[in-house]
């Protein structure tokens, strides 16, 4: 890391933030961007799979009864919610990235302390330190 930057955050005193090396931050820029790229492709398949059942449900639902229906609206919104839940982690990454770019990413939104490199090995979209995601949960 380089050279230290100071900020301030609501009602606390200065805290003092590493800036990070240009190959650290590119490292962490692919990483992001594979990911994101990942998440496109697989939220594209999820969007091309539900309209193929959508169009094979129209031209094969002669003769259903009210349960056969039911299932298929069911199975429907099921597809839905996958496809809603895979452009929400979309919008996570490309937040994580604009957070890269302010030079606000690994550090908590909510109280400014470092994000524990841990946890963004395993969740790099992440925006609260353990603590912050805790106390957030529990509400």
């Amino acid at each position: 890391m380089a050279k230290p930057a100071e900020t301030r955050t609501a009602g606390r005193k200065p805290v003092t933030k590493a800036t990070r090396s240009v190959a650290e931050t590119e490292k962490i820029r692919a990483a992001l961007v594979a990911r994101r790229d990942e998440l496109r492709a697989e939220y594209d398949q999820t969007l091309s799979e539900i309209t193929e059942l959508q169009r094979d449900r129209l031209t094969d639902s002669a003769g259903d009864d009210q349960a056969d229906t039911g299932t298929k609206t069911f199975e429907r919104e099921q597809e839905i919610s996958l496809a809603n839940s895979i452009r929400e982690r979309i919008t996570q990454v490309e937040r994580a990235l604009e957070r890269l770019d302010e030079g606000g990413y690994g550090w908590c939104e909510r109280c400014g302390d470092p994000i524990p490199v841990e946890r963004l090995a395993a969740f790099p979209s992440a925006t609260l330190c353990v603590k912050c995601k805790q106390l957030a949960e529990r509400r």
